[in-house]
């Protein structure tokens, strides 16, 4: 079995500054941590860097600090750092990342900003700014703000898009799940109505506070595969986010993996296309 990460971070806070680590995750990820995590049991592995969030102004620097880790964590390409509402800062930003071979696509992190952000001018411009590129977009957004996503696909459909974490949808707990909310399932399934929308298998476990069953993700993992059909899924590990339950918790992106095999086998999902060909194929990667 093949395997692209679509979603692996990788941060070291005394190489960068992030104001959002704390606990378990306020250490060092870096290409030494991964390979003591690698995955088993599989014939290749490469990942796919996705920013992140160091502060605002170095974006650049993750860059410059994720190339130079790059063939030692095995990755291949980076999703990288960017705020698109910024008109010709905006240009600029995208023009220094160009300098970065690496660089497929960025990532504005929206589960943060005021809803209707993706919905503005300002963002929609930087938006076909990117899309004229040809790079790629990664959606990281609250459920309630799946809407703004579906809107922006609408203003710039030539602009590949993918939804990180199935939109951050309530799960409940391991003791106490829930099914997957009415609001969710239709927000999802409007948005799969652009074709150019993708959808990653991942993050879930942060979701849950690091304790999951597989029958309490297969009801999410199910709309998703109703909306968006087998081709345009991809699957993500989101380490080490998604790996810590209280404290860090080696061995929770080979589970995480599995419970994503085991449903696609379940259903008759390819795996090649849902752990490998998706990925590659969204991020333009050959």
């Amino acid at each position: 079995m093949r395997v692209v990460d679509s979603h692996l971070h990788l941060w070291d806070p005394a190489a960068l500054d992030y104001t959002w680590l704390e606990g378990p995750l306020d250490a060092t990820f870096s290409d030494i941590e991964i390979d003591e995590d690698a995955l088993t049991g599989v014939d290749e592995e490469v990942a796919i860097f996705v920013q992140a969030d160091p502060v605002e102004d170095q974006d650049l620097a993750e860059m410059r600090w994720v190339d130079s880790i790059a063939l030692q964590s095995g990755v291949v390409a980076a999703v990288a750092g960017a705020r698109l509402d910024r008109g010709a800062e905006t240009e600029r930003h995208l023009d220094a990342l160009a300098a970065h071979e690496r660089v497929v696509g960025v990532r504005h992190l929206l589960q943060g900003e005021a809803d209707g952000l993706a919905q503005s001018a300002a963002f929609i411009a930087g938006a076909r700014a990117l899309a004229s590129r040809g790079w790629t977009f990664d959606a990281c957004v609250r459920a309630r703000q799946l809407s703004d996503v579906t809107a922006l696909a609408a203003a710039v459909p030539e602009l590949p898009i993918v939804l990180d974490h199935l939109g951050k949808p309530a799960l409940g707990t391991a003791q106490a799940p829930l099914r997957p909310s009415a609001e969710w399932s239709r927000d999802i399934a409007d948005l799969a109505r652009h074709p150019q929308v993708f959808c990653k298998l991942s993050g879930l476990p942060a979701e849950t506070g690091g304790e999951w069953t597989d029958a309490q993700v297969a009801p999410f993992f199910d709309a998703a595969l109703e909306a968006f059909g087998p081709e345009r899924l991809m699957w993500g590990s989101d380490w080490p986010v998604s790996a810590v339950s209280g404290d860090f918790v080696p061995g929770s992106r080979q589970r995480w993996l599995q419970t994503v095999a085991d449903w696609a086998a379940s259903r008759g999902v390819d795996a090649d296309g849902l752990f490998w060909e998706n990925a590659l194929a969204f991020y333009g990667i050959r």
